[in-house]
């Protein structure tokens, strides 16, 4: 399929979704969270999609945040939708992915595109990053989750912090935070996330996408992550990936995991 604010790239596995929106900083409009959910809901189904890399196009902005023409005239009404269908489209979509989405930060990630990222199972930034929550000097507050997931990454001090001041953190400060996993400089960014994607290629997808959904149910309000743990821990048992990583292991070969 065909997109006109975003692009993919398909390698050994390992595909790379590109915002590309480059004169309005990749910012999200409807229109690119629409595409987004499309290129995700495909790479779901698409067997040879392991891992996913979210990034943005140039050295920039990964995303510089919601594309705000488009809403500047919204209703309560309208507002609460908007927030409620970006959620449910892409930002949970994300968060509940059942394959790996590693954010590759290249420079600017505020407001949605810090959401965005946050949503992402861990991200990876370069050193050229600014990360931030500026939606209070709008007069506005995140809606696409970052009120949520930030203080589960940074705590609820430096959250509240974040957004009361709407500031901006670089790279580093991102990394002390535990907002990012890792810093490259801007060069080795996306070769230094493939490489990353390629160590989680030696595992079992299927029990990935259970780890997914075990680590995820800690944070879902209503849900015994214990309880999903051992669901998914039994689960296992019944998995020719359970098999063959036992049978390997026991007979010291390299695993060779059918995906099933």
């Amino acid at each position: 399929m065909s997109y006109y604010n975003i692009s993919e790239e398909l390698e050994d596995a390992i595909l790379t979704i590109r915002i590309d929106r480059p004169k309005k900083l990749n910012a999200l409009n409807r229109e690119t969270i629409q595409e987004l959910h499309e290129a995700l809901k495909e790479a779901r189904e698409d067997e040879e999609v392991k891992v996913i890399i979210l990034t943005g196009a140039g050295e920039k902005a990964f995303v510089a945040g919601a594309d705000i023409s488009e809403f500047a005239d919204f209703s309560p009404k309208e507002g609460k939708r908007l927030a409620a269908e970006g959620q449910e489209k892409l930002f949970n979509y994300v968060a509940e992915f059942p394959k790996p989405i590693i954010a590759a930060i290249n420079g600017f990630a505020l407001g949605g595109g810090l959401e965005l990222a946050m949503a992402a199972h861990f991200r990876i930034a370069s050193d050229n990053a600014k990360m931030g929550l500026p939606e209070t000097s709008l007069g506005v507050i995140p809606g696409y989750g970052g009120t949520q997931r930030l203080p589960q990454l940074v705590g609820k001090g430096r959250a509240m912090e974040m957004i009361m001041t709407a500031g901006m953190i670089d790279a580093n400060q991102a990394l002390q935070y535990n907002l990012v996993n890792h810093v490259t400089e801007v060069e080795d960014l996306l070769d230094f996330t493939k490489e990353i994607a390629r160590k989680i290629l030696r595992n079992s997808t299927v029990a990935i996408c259970n780890a997914i959904s075990a680590i995820n149910a800690n944070y879902e309000a209503g849900k015994d992550g214990f309880g999903v743990e051992i669901d998914m821990f039994g689960k296992s048992f019944g998995t020719e990936d359970f098999k063959e990583g036992t049978t390997a292991f026991l007979n010291k070969r390299k695993a060779e995991f059918p995906g099933k």
